[in-house]
């Protein structure tokens, strides 16, 4: 693709990116076969090669305008789209350096300014967040169902594993998910005790900068990172740690591109370098315990499972097959729907700020995993999860409470 940037971006660090991307895309068009918002709206603008066009001509000095806005909010950023291409177009990257463009040149309504701003500054937050987290589930019951929808029941979490191990792992416990889902980490922290790892959390660790990022504040987004990488650092500098653990695939994506995102700050550049390095989804640690593992959970899950690989994993950190070979391997019956490589329709905020397109989504991902005939959902994101849960009565959990249940866990049901 031939390009001609604008001045004001042309020979800044984001426009060389930009630049080189555009240059990669040869216009073949896979990427709609297997974009979700195309395939619903059947526009060329809500496809991939339509909202590179809109990029390119904004980074080129055309003037954004509502409807170019329009269809780039309308973006999952599933990557689903970087997985398809031939010619390796990094498109995620371009997304995050053209949306903050158009932001900048186009006013939002004063009521979508200030959802924005609203999620900025609470999901981010923990103090904010848990607090208001455990008072809606209070009063559950009562609430609109769009509401009850984002409000998961109160779940127990058993006792957090207290022995001590010379093998040491970093977890990061989340910005939401230690209230929505509390035993998620807790269960993470069982299965790795049972191996012989011990699970430690850096307390001044918080959200990992996707929420803010990807909303467009960029600068909100390298603080939170630049903040996780003060509050590891540490355990990295002495050697305490071997991996940094991700049981949220959503999280894990982004911290493995600290070192891109903050290669030109020459305080963290190195660093950050090293923690994204240092970054795994659980999926990659357990493989290598899956003798354990066979031997512990032999004969222990005799329900049909049905699994939805999230998006940040299967197209964005580009792990495939892992989790579901990890329970086939141990004798679990697992199931891939049809079209397991679509997108449910959460994508971090997307469900709040996009609710039609991500509903029907999630009706379609949850009609395609219902007839696998499972008895329950599992998958590696807590955005996934809840949404997912949302339109359903099969239990939808995340594959890890899974092993943790049947290693004597805590039941992942409600309280």
């Amino acid at each position: 693709m031939q390009t001609n940037l604008a001045d004001f971006i042309r020979d800044t660090a984001e426009g060389q990116e930009a630049d080189a991307i555009l240059r990669s895309c040869v216009h073949c068009g896979f990427c709609t076969a297997t974009c979700p918002t195309y395939q619903l709206l059947g526009d060329e603008l809500d496809g991939p090669r339509g909202r590179i066009y809109l990029m390119k001509q904004v980074l080129e000095g055309t003037p954004a305008s509502a409807k170019t806005q329009l269809h780039l909010d309308r973006c999952l950023t599933c990557r689903n789209c970087e997985t398809t291409c031939p010619s390796g177009v990094q498109y995620g990257r371009l997304l995050d350096i053209g949306r903050k463009i158009v932001e900048d040149q186009v006013p939002r309504p004063l009521g979508r300014r200030m959802v924005g701003a609203a999620l900025r500054a609470f999901l981010p937050r923990r103090w904010l967040f848990t607090p208001a987290m455990k008072m809606g589930q209070m009063v559950r019951p009562l609430l609109p169902q769009k509401l009850k929808n984002k409000v998961p029941q109160a779940q127990a979490h058993g006792v957090w594993p207290t022995r001590v191990h010379a093998r040491k792992m970093l977890l990061l416990a989340g910005c939401v998910q230690p209230s929505m889902s509390p035993n998620i980490n807790y269960a993470t922290a069982r299965v790795l005790d049972a191996l012989g790892v011990q699970l430690l959390i850096a307390p001044k660790a918080g959200c990992c900068g996707a929420i803010r990022y990807h909303l467009n504040d960029h600068n909100g987004g390298l603080d939170d990172m630049r903040r996780n990488i003060d509050a590891w650092w540490p355990y990295v500098e002495e050697g305490r740690i071997e991996a940094i653990v991700m049981n949220a695939s959503g999280c894990g994506v982004m911290v493995k591109d600290y070192g891109h995102l903050l290669m030109h700050d020459k305080d963290y550049a190195e660093k950050a370098r090293r923690i994204s390095a240092l970054t795994q989804d659980i999926s990659e640690i357990l493989p290598a315990f899956e003798g354990q593992l066979q031997q512990q959970l032999s004969g222990k899950i005799g329900q049909r499972i049905a699994y939805h690989p999230p998006c940040t994993l299967q197209h964005g950190q580009g792990i495939r097959g892992k989790v579901e070979g990890l329970l086939r391997n141990a004798g679990i019956d697992v199931q891939l729907c049809a079209d397991s490589h679509l997108c449910c329709g959460s994508a971090g905020t997307y469900s709040v700020l996009q609710p039609a397109l991500s509903y029907q989504l999630r009706d379609n991902k949850l009609a395609a995993l219902q007839a696998t005939a499972p008895d329950v959902i599992v998958s590696g994101n807590i955005g996934c999860l809840t949404h997912l849960q949302s339109g359903t009565a099969t239990p939808v959990l995340h594959w890890i409470e899974l092993i943790d249940q049947a290693l004597g866990g805590v039941s992942a049901s409600s309280v």
